[in-house]
């Protein structure tokens, strides 16, 4: 489970302060597919970053598991994004000179698992999320947009992570290829009980979520 309480983030900006998340309460249940929409600005990228713990908050919590991540030391958030954390950007963030299975198998091998136990879980999520065959020894360049958007879901799940973090994940894909992304999310929540949390502005992916935080300035609106 994930627990939010009194969550707040503060940006120094030249003379000014900038609230970018603002007294934030929520939880999100094991397995459970939730989104997080607002306009530009509004906090959701931010958000994201302390619940993933690659930033750290000015005032609240954020318990993961019950692992309190938000006063966790460096070392306890490195081991935290290693083991429990999955993330899904926009631009893919694939290494251009690695076929799609050697940049599914890159975290592994961070984690310390053995090359062929790596190989063979790469070349499994990659049948999972339906990048098959040849495809899997392709570098990104030679892969479509939703391709690589597969590349990096099945990279995310690699260390078999409670949580998969996704950063508008359909904006740089068509429509329908977006929607094959979506479901394929929605999938993984209810098989492997992973909670997926998206950042989005579609309010079509929002519609699908089984729970949807709508932030306006850094403020919880509406759940």
């Amino acid at each position: 489970m994930i627990e939010v309480k009194g969550l707040t983030k503060k940006f120094e900006s030249g003379d000014a302060t900038v609230t970018a998340v603002n007294d934030v309460t929520f939880a999100i249940d094991d397995g459970k597919f939730a989104s997080i929409i607002g306009a530009s600005g509004s906090g959701k990228s931010t958000l994201l970053s302390l619940l993933g713990g690659l930033d750290r908050p000015s005032e609240g919590t954020v318990r993961v598991d019950e692992l309190a991540i938000s006063s966790g030391s460096d070392k306890e958030l490195i081991n935290y994004r290693r083991s429990k954390i999955g993330f899904v950007f926009q631009a893919f963030n694939l290494v251009p000179n690695l076929s799609a299975l050697d940049n599914v198998m890159l975290p592994m091998e961070f984690a310390g698992v053995s090359k062929a136990e790596r190989r063979a879980r790469a070349a499994r999520l990659l049948d999972q999320v339906g990048l098959t065959g040849d495809k899997q020894l392709r570098r990104p360049s030679r892969l479509s947009g939703g391709e690589q958007q597969r590349v990096a879901i099945a990279r995310a799940l690699g260390n078999h992570p409670s949580v998969l973090l996704a950063d508008e994940p359909t904006g740089n894909l068509d429509s329908k290829t977006g929607r094959v992304i979506v479901e394929m999310l929605k999938d993984l929540s209810r098989t492997s009980n992973t909670t997926v949390v998206v950042v989005t502005h579609d309010q079509a992916i929002a519609r699908q979520a089984d729970m949807t935080l709508r932030l306006a300035d850094g403020e919880l609106v509406g759940s």
